[in-house]
């Protein structure tokens, strides 16, 4: 629970610094993680559109609409940090993006070492931005 408050924190942080330069880290991580398949949208119109059957699962705009209007939040984290495996994204231990995630942790691992900077929190604050875009992205 403390490591989910200092996400949180984490990425409080981030949204501040975002807001002063404008710039959208839930944005940044989708365009960079999931356009090639969802497209800039959300819809599932991505240039890889057709090479997954699970053409339902594509389109990012409808998961509230298909939860009974409330967005799964939970459900949309844990997809993206391979809790929760889906088949287009790959295995649990390497999603489709879990490289960048795995890498940018553990170059900060290296950089900062074991010390007031801990990497597993950074890729929690990245995941929980991208899930409030996937959020933001739904059809009103």
């Amino acid at each position: 629970m403390m490591r989910m408050l200092a996400a949180v924190g984490c990425l409080a942080a981030v949204g501040s610094a975002a807001a002063a330069d404008s710039f959208d880290v839930g944005k940044w991580e989708y365009q960079n993680n999931c356009v090639v398949c969802h497209g800039m949208s959300g819809k599932g119109d991505g240039p890889f559109k057709g090479m997954v059957d699970t053409p339902a699962g594509a389109d990012l705009t409808t998961l509230a609409k298909r939860n009974n209007g409330v967005f799964p939040f939970a459900r949309v984290y844990e997809t993206i940090d391979g809790t929760k495996t889906v088949k287009a994204h790959g295995t649990r231990e390497m999603p489709i993006w879990g490289a960048d995630y795995a890498l940018r942790a553990q170059a900060m691992k290296e950089q900062y070492g074991s010390g007031q900077y801990d990497p597993d929190v950074f890729v929690r604050a990245r995941i929980l931005a991208l899930t409030e875009y996937v959020y933001r992205l739904q059809a009103k």
